[in-house]
């Protein structure tokens, strides 16, 4: 059902270019929707830097329409120094202060009753949490949609990885932003030569331009569009600059009522139940615990989110189930407790769309309290390369076995192939798992449905040759047809194998025993299909080609080959232990 089919009973009128000032003298810009003859009525808050009147907003009938069209004083903001917005944007620093002015302002406007909701999806999600964090007085409840939690260990970097081709597209898409007004029109030029299709909002980078080394020149060719790439870069490990907007820090300061939207194949896969279980357990006060509920999809990093489809996810289609309205999810989760004043859950705390089934299903928690976490050990005779190796996954602990070795080469990366980005979802696997550099273990044919839910993580028992490497790990469900569908993947960088903050070399040819979270997820593996794990050392341009020299990833310009080696006997056992729910 389109939105517009899905309109109120209210007229809406629009006021443009409305002036708030933050509390340091900055004056934001926001566009507010009315619902006509409406003298009092609950707010409703978005903030973006994209552009109130842009992409989605841009539609004749866009989402602020649709909940003015239900009662909603609706008001949507260019945060600071964005579109018209006064002040210098930043990524994430500003917006817990603009944030509570922004609600506060919004809960005086005339015809407002002073019940504010907050609504958002991506950076449009992590204002919201961080908003709630200073807890402005007339918030009552919020609804973010796919939010980073740690921006170094899931958003610009990955586990000490370097989210690269996301990071840059999305710096390059600022930066021409941001230049736009500036008459720069030679650098505008020389950035709009990089992307792979300008016609698509966030498009990949030519293959060249990803391979460019050293990574610091990015920071000269963005120039004053996105000058706080060179903090990213040079904020190479963790640390005070990424803790600063660490949510997780702040869970004990919210005190509202959260919905938290989020997929399977989602950037903030991994983020969305952190949320959900953090505030569950640290919020300020009972009723904002009690008061969390979650809802997990099968979709990508949907742009926007409000009208999901059963396609969108790359190479499948979730079924009719996949298509559901969220702007009437949220509608009804704004009604209960703007409108009504509600003080318990509205809908069971966990929602959840079980892929393979194609069918949603309701819990209590997460992960499900009959979950039973099992392990699967790899085992091979010594040559699990490719797919035609002799690869295998299974709960029979590992005797003597031989360890498997390949070669990661940093110039012929295994390339990207679905997962969970933007612009990714669901890929074949199968012609990356035809390259010797992956290793390939897969279990028997299943003779019953497999249902995995829940959190995934690999142990992987490896060596290398130098000072520091990758290890990737994929999870798959092998068709009958020969499909091979990635579900989960995840990645670690060795140096940052036992803290991100304190980064260590690896000491060529020790063993080390390595732990590579895949996310979460809910599939059931069907009879006839295969569950199959991949490990290589790279997954280019996703993220960045680890050099295996251990120098700064800004500074870097020449590669190694590494020598990799893993180990699956009895005494270093790697395994894959998956979230199995009993029939």
């Amino acid at each position: 059902m389109s939105l517009s089919n899905q309109r109120g009973p209210f007229t809406v009128s629009h006021e443009r270019d409305v002036i708030m000032t933050t509390r340091d003298g900055k004056r934001l810009l926001a566009d507010i929707y009315r619902p006509a003859g409406v003298e009092s009525a609950p707010v409703l808050v978005r903030r973006t830097p994209y552009g109130n009147r842009n992409n989605d907003l841009a539609e004749v009938f866009n989402e602020a329409d649709f909940y003015a069209s239900h009662g909603y004083l609706t008001v949507v903001q260019n945060t600071r120094g964005r579109f018209g917005s006064e002040g210098v944007w930043y990524p994430f620093v500003y917006e817990a202060n603009d944030g509570y002015d922004a609600i506060e302002w919004a809960a005086h406007l005339p015809g407002s009753n002073g019940r504010v909701g907050t609504f958002g999806q991506s950076y449009g999600a992590l204002v919201q949490y961080l908003a709630a964090s200073q807890r402005p007085g007339h918030l009552i409840t919020c609804i973010p949609v796919s939010a980073p939690l740690a921006a170094f260990e899931n958003y610009w970097y990955q586990r000490g990885a370097l989210e690269l081709s996301w990071t840059l597209s999305y710096f390059l898409n600022m930066a021409l932003d941001a230049l736009g007004g500036t008459g720069d029109v030679d650098r505008l030029a020389q950035l709009e030569t990089l992307t792979a299709d300008p016609s698509v909002r966030f498009s990949p980078l030519k293959d060249e331009a990803l391979r460019h080394m050293p990574l610091a020149d990015w920071i000269g060719t963005f120039g004053a569009g996105a000058p706080f790439l060179a903090d990213v870069l040079h904020h190479s490990a963790d640390g005070a600059y990424w803790w600063a907007v660490d949510l997780r820090r702040q869970f004990h300061n919210i005190d509202v009522p959260m919905l938290h939207l989020g997929s399977w194949y989602d950037i903030a896969n991994w983020d969305t139940p952190q949320y959900f279980n953090g505030l569950r357990e640290q919020a300020m006060s009972e009723r904002a615990r009690e008061n969390q509920a979650i809802l997990m999809g099968p979709w990508a990093h949907l742009l926007p989110y409000s009208q999901p489809t059963s396609g969108g996810t790359g190479d499948i289609d979730f079924g009719p189930e996949a298509v559901t309205s969220l702007v009437a999810v949220q509608l009804a989760w704004f009604d209960h407790y703007l409108k009504n004043d509600g003080q318990d859950l509205p809908r069971t705390p966990v929602r959840i769309f079980v892929m393979g089934e194609n069918r949603w299903r309701d819990e209590r928690q997460w992960p499900l309290e009959r979950t039973v976490f099992t392990d699967f050990y790899l085992h091979s005779a010594g040559s699990a390369n490719t797919v035609d190796g002799d690869g295998t996954l299974t709960a029979e602990f590992p005797g003597p076995e031989s360890s498997d070795r390949y070669q990661y080469d940093p110039e012929n990366p295994v390339p990207t192939a679905g997962g969970r980005f933007v612009g990714g979802g669901v890929r074949n696997q199968d012609k990356n798992q035809a390259r010797h550099d992956v290793l390939v273990y897969t279990t028997r044919t299943q003779d019953s449905p497999v249902e995995l839910t829940g959190p995934i993580d690999a142990y992987l028992h490896v060596c290398t040759d130098g000072p520091d490497t990758d290890f990737v790990a994929v999870l798959c469900d092998v068709h009958p047809d020969g499909f091979v569908q990635n579900l989960a993947e995840g990645i670690v960088r060795g140096r940052f194998r036992d803290s991100f903050d304190d980064p260590q070399p690896m000491e060529p040819g020790a063993v080390y025993e390595l732990h590579v979270p895949l996310g979460n997820v809910s599939h059931v593996v069907a009879v006839g299909h295969r569950i199959r794990l991949h490990v290589t050392s790279s997954n280019f341009p996703r993220w960045d080609r680890n050099t295996n020299t251990g120098e700064p990833i800004d500074k870097v310009t020449h590669i190694r080959v590494a020598e990799q080696t893993l180990f699956h006997d009895a005494l270093r056992p790697s395994r894959l232990v998956l979230p199995i729910i009993p029939a």
